[in-house]
């Protein structure tokens, strides 16, 4: 299953604690300064221990100068997409291009509903984010004079101005797991982003891969348009490991979930330089 030509990437999946915020954003800053090339957050508004996690994406692009930030992945169902659109776009130009915008259709739904959101069941959340990207993009979509208008099952835009652009052509991530949701990465997405600890053996990560590639094809778009990005945790985050699922399995971004900086530290000073000089040397190509 291998290449899909995407440059490797490398980079931390930190949790906003509220208790310690001060360590969390010396985190993400140090994300940075060792070298490494995006920091990502969880996104659990319902959550109290946590720092909200847009308000921190934020706050630390002002904090940073060179390292993309992204949510690991946004829940939908409490961030409307209207709006989502116009903040993504912002905080890119603001960030002078360095924010990423990864999904989730969304999961812990007695807390989503006690925060106030609507309880969806599966198949009803996979088609509210799709109508969600179609929305977002739209409202980017500057070169195309006129208002919006949407009318899906869950979410419509009744002539809503379009814009801001954002100051680069920001990617949509998935976290998906499920044979639907994956063809909707084929689709619609620009990368997939879901965690090791649960895609199983090298078996299920081919298949999972199969599923994304038919369906971009028959919706015309080639498989190497969507970056295969996967969180890993530290006893995964080897050498070894991670040039086998770049070489056997086409992963281009490795996000170690960590909030411990000497592991961060690690993964820039031995790891990432490693895998790119094996995986490179395999594909003939300069690291």
């Amino acid at each position: 299953m291998g290449d899909y030509g995407h440059d490797l990437q490398f980079g931390a999946f930190i949790t906003p604690g509220s208790a310690d915020p001060q360590h969390t954003v010396d985190l993400a800053v140090l994300t940075e300064r060792v070298g490494l090339d995006l920091v990502t957050f969880q996104d659990h508004p319902y959550q109290p221990a946590f720092l909200d996690t847009w308000t921190l994406m934020s706050y630390l692009a002002a904090r940073t100068e060179r390292v993309q930030i992204s949510a690991n992945v946004i829940n939908l169902p409490l961030r409307p997409p209207g709006v989502l659109a116009r903040a993504a776009a912002s905080l890119d130009l603001l960030s002078g291009g360095r924010f990423d915008l990864a999904l989730g259709a969304g999961a812990f739904w007695d807390a989503i509903e006690a925060m106030g959101g609507h309880r969806l069941e599966p198949g009803e959340a996979v088609t509210a984010l799709v109508e969600s990207i179609e929305v977002i993009r739209t409202l980017w979509d500057t070169s195309v004079k006129g208002g919006v208008r949407i009318k899906g099952e869950h979410h419509q835009v009744v002539g809503a101005k379009r814009g801001p652009a954002p100051a680069h052509d920001i990617p949509i991530w998935l976290g998906a797991g499920k044979p639907r949701m994956l063809r909707v990465v084929g689709r619609h997405a620009d990368g997939w982003l879901p965690s090791l600890a649960w895609l199983g053996g090298p078996e299920e990560i081919d298949a999972s891969n199969a599923t994304i590639d038919d369906a971009a094809r028959a919706a015309g778009r080639e498989p190497a348009q969507i970056r295969r990005l996967v969180n890993v945790g530290p006893d995964d985050a080897t050498p070894e490991r991670l040039t086998q699922l770049a070489l056997d399995h086409g992963f281009a971004t490795f996000i170690l979930s960590s909030d411990e900086p000497q592991q961060i530290e690690r993964l820039a000073r031995d790891v990432a330089p490693a895998v790119r000089e094996t995986v490179a040397s395999r594909r003939g190509s300069q690291p």
